[in-house]
Formats: C-alpha cells, sequence, structure tokens
C-alpha cells in the first residue's frame, strides 16, 4: 500500500478496492486477471485504445495506466457525432476479437448469452466504463471480459449508450440508437435482431440483481436495493414498450415494423 492513494469513483463491484497511485490504478487480482490482460494485449495491438496493464504490485495487486479524463456516464446523453465514434470503436474490437483464441483463459463472465458463444467481449462496454479525455476514448474495466456474442455485446452497449431507460423521450432514444448503430455499420441481420437482443439483456441484467439479492451475493444484492434493481427493471419495461421505434429506428427505410411489442418476464 502507498500513502498516495486515491479511491476512485465508480466501480460497483470493485468498491473502494481500485485506487490510483500517480500515473497507474492498482485493482484487486482475480482469477482471470491474467487472461483479462492477454486479452487487452491483443486489442491494443489491433489498434484499439486500452489501458496498458503492466503486472502485479508487492501488494498482489494489478496495475495498469491511469487514463484520465470524465466518464462518459458524467457527460450526460453523447452527441450523435460521438455516438457514432464509439460505435465504430466497438465495432473495431470486435473485429479484432473475431481472431482472438486462448485455450488457457479462465474467464468470469458475469452475464452469458442465452446461445452458444462464439466472441470474445469485454462484457460491459457501456458509458459507465469509458473514459473521453482528451484526444482520446478509451474502455477500461476489461475484468470481466470471456466468451460471449457479437449481438449479446452490442446489445449492451447499444442501449446503454443510447440512453434508452425511462429518463428519455422515446424519439430522442431512438435516434441516439440510430447513431450508435451507424457507427458501429451493422449489417441488416443484426441490426433485424438487436431489439429483442437489447430486451433480454435488460432483462438478464435486472434478474441478476434479483437473484443476488435472493441468495445474498454480493455486491449485487446490495445493488438491488440500492436503486439499480428498480433502474434495470423500469428498463426493461421501456425497452419492451417502444420495441417498435427501435425497429423503426434501425429499419433503412423506415417503414413501421407492425410487431406486437413483447412484455418483459
Amino acid at each position: 500500500m502507498f500513502d498516495d492513494e486515491v479511491a476512485l469513483p465508480g466501480g460497483n463491484a470493485s468498491g473502494e478496492d481500485t485506487v490510483r497511485v500517480g500515473a497507474t490504478v492498482r485493482k484487486p487480482w482475480s482469477n482471470s486477471t491474467e487472461s483479462a490482460s492477454r486479452y487487452m494485449s491483443w486489442i491494443r495491438s489491433a489498434g484499439v485504445d486500452v489501458p496498458d496493464w503492466r503486472g502485479r504490485d508487492n501488494d498482489g495487486r494489478q496495475v495498469l495506466e491511469f487514463v484520465s479524463g470524465d466518464l462518459a456516464m458524467n457527460l450526460g446523453p453523447l452527441a450523435d457525432s460521438m455516438l457514432r465514434r464509439v460505435g465504430a470503436m466497438v465495432r473495431q474490437i470486435h473485429d479484432a476479437s473475431s481472431s482472438y483464441e486462448d485455450s488457457a483463459a479462465t474467464w468470469d463472465v458475469l452475464i452469458p448469452p442465452p446461445g452458444p458463444a462464439d466472441l470474445v467481449c469485454h462484457n460491459d462496454l457501456a458509458p459507465w466504463n469509458l473514459i473521453v479525455g482528451e484526444g482520446r476514448l478509451v474502455f477500461i474495466d476489461w475484468d470481466g471480459a470471456g466468451p460471449s456474442t457479437r449481438l449479446w455485446d452490442l446489445a449492451y452497449a447499444a442501449q446503454s449508450f443510447a440512453v434508452l431507460d425511462e429518463s428519455q423521450p422515446v424519439s430522442h432514444a431512438a435516434r441516439r440508437l440510430r447513431a450508435f448503430v451507424d457507427g458501429y455499420a451493422a449489417d441488416a441481420d443484426l441490426r433485424a435482431a438487436l431489439p429483442d437482443a437489447m430486451l433480454q439483456r435488460t432483462q438478464a441484467m435486472y434478474e441478476l440483481l434479483h437473484d443476488a439479492h435472493t441468495r445474498g451475493r454480493q455486491p449485487w444484492g446490495t445493488m438491488f436495493v440500492e436503486g439499480h434493481g428498480d433502474f434495470w427493471s423500469s428498463t426493461a419495461q421501456y425497452v419492451a414498450r417502444n420495441i417498435d421505434a427501435w425497429h423503426d429506428a434501425l429499419t433503412d427505410d423506415g417503414r413501421p415494423s407492425r410487431r406486437a411489442a413483447p412484455r418483459p418476464g
């Protein structure tokens, strides 16, 4: 432990265990740390700006580059131009991951995809994990990386960056969703599948928190009663209630989808 350690804000899962020491971040070491660090190095080699992983300190913690800037979640809904940039960055991460293999990896995936996994993903590409700095966009917190799918990872990113929740007018959220997915350059099949996947992903987040609360699994059980449960419940309902709007926003010809909106379970 260093005298100049400063606790970093955010980090629902890591709490006060993530600290800044000078130009570095110190975080708890886990079973998946070495696997995540190898994956980060691969993504970095593909040209994506990720924090430099610097090994282990004398206190047994992982050491990473400290990236200065603001969390995107503190900047409000991002402008459409920025959403397109972030969408393109997510596409770059996924494309780089398509050739990544690590047979010796140990992963800690919090919410696995509903079907077979075929791609190693970050699994938490969201505004609370994006640093917006001077000239830099950097995703942090790669500890939950592991096998998933392009659709499942994109669904979470698209919903969170477009701010598809009860705080937003549907028309504004739909426009942002289109900007993000345009930046990703999603094909027609991915666009068609995305709204239902966003609904499944928001429901899965609520179910994780609810189950953790029931079973006393921390820190997610406490998060459930501190507002996260209510947020993800209402968000799942919002995504379901307006699912036609998401389909229409992602349809190139703009024609109504005439689908019946599914109800959240």
